[in-house]
């Protein structure tokens, strides 16, 4: 797959996650938060030039402070997001203006290793792009899946795992 392919792809799903953010959604079925980040990772791993053959060392260092940033981004997202329970015990969430500062303090971390790496000479993949986007949205979706299973039930209603959207559309 080319590289703007995974641009377009990359830039996509952060529209997507940044237009849910400013609205509450439902949260989705538990059982499935993971499969956007494994295909992200797939897509990732599949990239040649993941680590620069030039600068092994410093191009995976990168690739590390990459990652980091991801799973920082995404714990620090999830954390500040607002999750309740409504009366019918269905668990929802919405993001904060804190969120929006998370969102923008990351997308400056992983402009700054960009810049960093283009001044080094090292040539970091899109790769590196998707594997930090799979790591903060994997993180998240952990994180909001545990605190949505310890909310405290609503009006005396369990907290009831959420059907996924598409079928209440039906």
């Amino acid at each position: 797959m080319s590289s703007l392919v995974n641009v377009l792809v990359a830039v996509a799903v952060v529209a997507l996650i940044v237009s849910r953010q400013v609205r509450p959604q439902r949260l989705a079925d538990a059982k499935r938060w993971w499969v956007v980040p494994a295909v992200l990772v797939w897509l990732g791993i599949r990239q040649k030039g993941l680590v620069d053959p030039d600068h092994h060392l410093v191009s995976a260092v990168l690739l590390g402070i990459e990652l980091a940033t991801g799973l920082l981004m995404g714990a620090a997202w999830a954390w500040t997001s607002k999750v309740w329970s409504e009366p019918d015990g269905s668990v929802w969430t919405r993001g904060t203006r804190a969120t929006a500062a998370v969102w923008v303090l990351g997308i400056a971390v992983r402009v700054g290793l960009a810049v960093i790496a283009a001044l080094a000479g090292i040539r970091m993949g899109t790769g590196a792009l998707l594997l930090g986007l799979a790591a903060s949205l994997l993180v998240r979706g952990g994180i909001l899946a545990w605190r949505a299973r310890s909310l405290p039930a609503s009006y005396g209603v369990a907290a009831a795992p959420a059907r996924p959207l598409w079928k209440d559309r039906v």
